[in-house]
């Protein structure tokens, strides 16, 4: 007999509250970890405007774990808005710089439903569409083509149409290399989040490959960025690894309270 397929270690909140509690924190919140480590007087506002509690957490999980009355997959591809399933549920999209890891990081947030299918590959630039993922009855998910290396010849074209004709969009996650920072194609994606209004928020990528130092710096440059430069992005940041689960659970939380199925979030 198969056996169905297993989730990974700590991609529940069950398996993280087993951790000891300075490692829990860690894996939770990595950004509230990181702020341990600020110099005295800095300004920690920033690091703890979305730090919901355990309840909230357990709820949003929910959303993200299938069963026979909550079906979550992958409805279909699109490389036009008129191929593009109907704009009936809220919905949020993933954008990212070629190898960013964005495929990689939704399959962690899908983790507790093994059996949906995000293709990762090792090859950057390996989405050519934009993939559609229906959770359940109460939102999609979209992984959008990488831009910059390997780009679609009509990513601009596709992309563009999609945020600017997509009704139902709630929230637009846009990935950064927690390794090297923003880069200039990076600020091309901000410009266009930013001159078409559309509410968005910065996503911290590969947080395990870089050292404690580093991420700080990046964290920091980031954050005073998005304070000086921008009107639409969501003032914290969200650190995440998909391969230690780190802020998988946090972005979960979010996904589910952006897309109006966790209106009110109790803070921890």
């Amino acid at each position: 007999m198969l056996l169905p397929p297993r989730s990974p270690p700590l991609s529940a909140l069950s398996q993280v509250l087993r951790l000891e509690r300075n490692r829990r924190t860690g894996v939770v919140f990595p950004l509230q970890k990181l702020a341990r480590y600020l110099a005295p007087g800095v300004d920690t506002t920033r690091f703890g405007l979305f730090q919901p509690g355990l309840d909230a957490l357990q709820r949003a999980e929910a959303f993200f774990r299938s069963d026979r009355h909550h079906v979550i997959d992958y409805v279909s591809s699109a490389v036009r808005m008129d191929h593009a399933p109907p704009p009936v549920l809220p919905e949020v999209c993933f954008i990212g710089r070629s190898n960013v890891g964005k495929s990689s990081l939704i399959r962690a947030l899908f983790s507790l439903s093994p059996e949906v299918e995000v293709r990762v590959s090792k090859t950057p630039g390996h989405t050519k569409k934009m993939n559609f993922f229906k959770v359940g009855k109460y939102f999609t998910l979209v992984d959008m083509p990488g831009y910059g290396y390997r780009a679609p010849q009509d990513f601009v074209e596709m992309v563009e149409a999609y945020l600017q004709e997509r009704r139902n969009l709630k929230r637009t996650f846009l990935l950064v290399d927690g390794v090297v920072g923003l880069q200039k194609t990076d600020h091309i994606a901000v410009e266009m989040l930013e001159d078409f209004g559309l509410p968005y928020v910065m996503v911290l990528t590969k947080i395990d490959r870089a050292s404690r130092g580093l991420l700080l710096k990046n964290v920091l440059e980031i954050q005073e960025f998005v304070k000086e430069k921008t009107q639409g992005c969501f003032p914290q940041l969200f650190l995440v690894s998909s391969l230690e689960f780190s802020g998988v659970h946090l972005l979960r939380c979010f996904v589910a309270h952006v897309t109006g199925n966790l209106p009110t979030v109790e803070a921890s």
